[in-house]
């Protein structure tokens, strides 16, 4: 009886890791962020259209004053630009070869999904609790 090769590189063995060692957790935020943006964009769309009678800056201020559509818009800016920097890590890592521009890109993209998700959040907030 032979006995089969390990399935593992020597230096995923010396390491403890096989060939995926980061993509299980990509791969579950991915589906997700995807399922929260599966419920949250339609809400989103239903309630806006319901609530606001024209496309009007007064209506989307009213929308956006109600606590309950504050914190679903807020949820929704969250699972949107976690699930857009997860797909764009992906693919730097994925087809980008060169380690510096890597680098430079992956942090080009967590801050600018940090910069937008509080600007965004400061927004949604700063009309919530100002009422402007």
């Amino acid at each position: 009886m032979s006995q089969t090769p390990p399935m593992r590189s020597a230096l995923g063995r010396v390491r403890g890791h096989g060939a995926g060692h980061g993509g299980t957790d990509h791969f579950i935020g991915q589906r997700l962020s995807a399922l929260a943006l599966l419920l949250l964009t339609p809400w989103f769309v239903v309630s806006a259209a319901l609530s606001m009678p024209g496309p009007s800056y007064v209506a989307a201020i009213d929308f956006l004053s109600q606590p309950v559509n504050a914190v679903g818009v807020i949820l929704l800016i969250g699972a949107a630009i976690y699930h857009m920097c997860i797909g764009a890590q992906e693919i730097v890592e994925d087809y980008i070869t060169k380690p510096l521009t890597k680098t430079l890109l992956l942090a080009v993209n967590t801050l600018l999904g940090i910069a937008l998700a509080a600007a965004a959040v400061f927004a949604v907030l700063n009309i919530n609790f100002s009422g402007v």
